[in-house]
C-alpha cells in the first residue's frame, strides 16, 4: 500500500440546473427610507493643513480633533446634521485594538478624493473672489448642460473640492 495521497474526485455535475432564485439575492423587504447624507469623508495625512484649509478658507467649524487621527467639521445643522470627517488614512486603515471603547472598522484611502459643497448660484462669484483673494488656484469652472455651475479647487491633500449650484442635479 502506498503512502501517497489519493486524489479526491469532484462530484459529478447535476444534469438539470436549479433555476430557483438564490435566496441570498432575493430581498426580504423594501429598504426603509434614508434622511440624507450624515457624514462625508476625505483623507489627509497633514491634519493641521486640512484644519486650516477647511476653517480659514472654506469657513467650516471644526468640532472634534484627535491629533494624528482625525479632524471633524460641521457643514450644516440640518436636519439632518451634515459633517465632513477628515481622517489620516495611516491611522484608520488598521483594525482597532480589541480594548478600544469605540471599535470603528478600519477604513482609508490614498490619492485624491472628491467633495462637493452646495452653494447658491448667486454666491458662486463671491466664492471665486474669496478664493482669488486668498491665492487659492481655481482648477476649473464648469457650466453644466442641464443648468448649474461648479467651481473646482484642491485642498492641501490634493482632494478635489467642488462648489456647485444645486440646480445641476435638478
Amino acid at each position: 500500500m502506498s503512502d501517497e495521497p489519493r486524489p479526491v474526485q469532484a462530484p459529478a455535475p447535476e444534469t438539470s440546473p436549479d433555476t430557483s432564485p438564490d435566496p441570498a439575492r432575493v430581498p426580504a423587504s423594501r429598504p426603509p427610507p434614508v434622511q440624507g447624507t450624515l457624514e462625508s469623508v476625505l483623507y489627509a495625512q497633514d491634519l493641521d493643513a486640512a484644519e486650516d484649509f477647511w476653517t480659514r478658507v472654506m469657513g467650516l467649524a471644526a468640532f472634534q480633533r484627535q491629533p494624528g487621527r482625525h479632524v471633524f467639521f460641521r457643514v450644516a445643522d440640518g436636519p439632518p446634521v451634515q459633517v465632513l470627517l477628515v481622517f489620516n488614512p495611516d491611522a484608520t486603515s488598521t483594525p482597532p485594538a480589541p480594548d478600544v471603547p469605540l471599535p470603528v472598522p478600519p477604513h482609508g484611502a490614498h490619492g485624491p478624493g472628491h467633495y462637493c459643497l452646495a452653494v447658491s448660484a448667486a454666491r458662486l462669484d463671491d466664492w471665486r473672489s474669496h478664493l482669488t483673494a486668498l491665492g487659492i488656484p481655481i482648477e476649473a469652472e464648469i457650466e453644466w448642460p442641464r443648468g448649474g455651475r461648479s467651481i473646482y479647487l484642491r485642498d492641501p491633500a490634493g482632494n478635489s473640492v467642488e462648489l456647485a449650484d444645486p440646480a445641476l442635479w435638478s
